[in-house]
């Protein structure tokens, strides 16, 4: 997952805030110059509940009811316009961002920082402005790559009968894209395959604003949403038809940070938090947890950092969780660890998929699979549903 937007808005403040890891943050453009790898979790409710167990997590951990699956994030360099062509750390920015598979745009949505990330009077800029640029930058960014040896390569491919599909998906692939992906879009744009070099340069930038939109889906988090002026912002924000969720960076890392100290009882994702013994807090502390309470809780509900990360999985990716056990009866692995694993998969997985991503042997020597719950084989192919308990059969007789 990657986290992405224009200098100075907070990206490193919500990473931070996600993964607890000590990355720099600072009130000036350009604090990221390096992109910063971390460990966030998906929440999701723990099954165990549900079946009357006991679980014993291996891959995770189980907090209040909640499995908190590790997902990688990744915060990269800020973007500003003229990156497609190298200017800021543009191309570091899109180098980094390849293998996301899906974006969480970080905004400033109070206002207060210009289009390079630059400090300015709250409410004085359009948060909009920099959701489009960045949007447009990564277009251009892929259009170029296409674009500098396409009237040869398409020529070239209609004189020997080759497949522009091909190409394209070749030409793609460091971008995660499959052949799949360029299909889907070719179809949807009505373009013609056949003859590639007949296409203009809008129908080629079309594509690649359409595979963006199909392979790099991204969502809206309106940062600094306790500030006065980006409430009306984020019900601008919201009118783009884009999927929007406020945040509060900030606040979360206060919150993370004093949980971590045992200062509060709190988990990602919370509605609110409870201070176990107020003697312990310092009058600074007290003051900036009462802010929280009052400016942040009792208005959004949360902090939003946590939805945001959510959102992007089962959202926009349709993510399933699914808990692979040995023992289908005692829902247990060999040593008799409880629900011990829970997977985070693409929507669309099959059983098959579950297998390979358990143990590669799994997938190699796979008989089928049986849901825990019903008792029922399953084929290679049968779609996983989020919350399944599987276990796997294979000839190998792993798992």
């Amino acid at each position: 997952m990657g986290v992405v937007g224009k200098p100075n808005v907070g990206k490193s403040t919500f990473f931070a805030a996600a993964t607890l890891k000590d990355v720099a943050i600072a009130d000036y453009p350009f604090t990221t110059i390096q992109p910063n790898v971390g460990v966030a979790y998906l929440r999701t409710k723990c099954v165990h509940m549900e079946m009357g167990v006991k679980d014993t997590p291996k891959n995770s951990r189980c907090v209040d009811g909640n499995r908190l699956i590790p997902v990688k994030l990744v915060d990269v360099a800020g973007l500003v316009e003229g990156a497609s062509v190298g200017r800021g750390l543009g191309n570091q920015f899109l180098d980094d961002v390849r293998q996301a598979d899906a974006l969480i745009q970080v905004v400033d949505a109070s206002g207060s920082t210009d289009a390079e990330g630059r400090k300015v009077p709250p409410g004085s800029h359009d948060p909009a402005e920099d959701i489009v640029m960045v949007e447009h930058e990564f277009d251009l960014w892929a259009y170029g790559l296409l674009k500098r040896d396409w009237e040869r390569a398409s020529r070239s491919i209609e004189q020997s009968g080759g497949k522009i599909m091909e190409y394209l998906a070749s030409k793609l692939s460091g971008l995660s894209i499959t052949f799949a992906d360029v299909e889907q879009v070719l179809l949807h744009l009505h373009l013609r395959t056949e003859k590639p070099s007949q296409w203009t340069e809008d129908q080629l930038l079309q594509f690649v604003v359409q595979l963006r939109k199909l392979t790099k889906p991204s969502l809206i988090a309106a940062n600094k949403a306790d500030l006065p002026s980006s409430l009306e912002n984020i019900e601008k924000l919201k009118h783009t038809g884009r999927t929007v969720v406020p945040c509060a960076s900030e606040a979360e890392l206060l919150l993370r940070r004093a949980a971590e100290h045992g200062l509060v009882r709190y988990v990602p994702g919370d509605a609110s938090f409870q201070v176990p013994d107020v003697s312990k807090l310092s009058p600074a502390q007290a003051n900036a947890l009462e802010m929280v309470r009052d400016k942040v809780m009792m208005v959004f509900g949360g902090t939003g950092v946590q939805t945001a990360i959510n959102q992007a999985y089962f959202g926009l990716l349709g993510s399933v969780v699914v808990y692979p056990v040995e023992d289908e009866t005692r829902l247990s692995d060999k040593e008799g660890n409880v629900l011990p694993d829970a997977y985070v998969m693409k929507g669309g997985s099959t059983a098959l998929d579950l297998a390979r991503t358990v143990h590669s042997e799994l997938a190699d020597s796979f008989l089928y699979a049986i849901d825990a719950r019903t008792g029922k084989r399953l084929s290679a192919d049968h779609p996983l549903a989020d919350r399944d308990i599987i276990k796997i059969v294979s000839s190998g007789k792993r798992g």
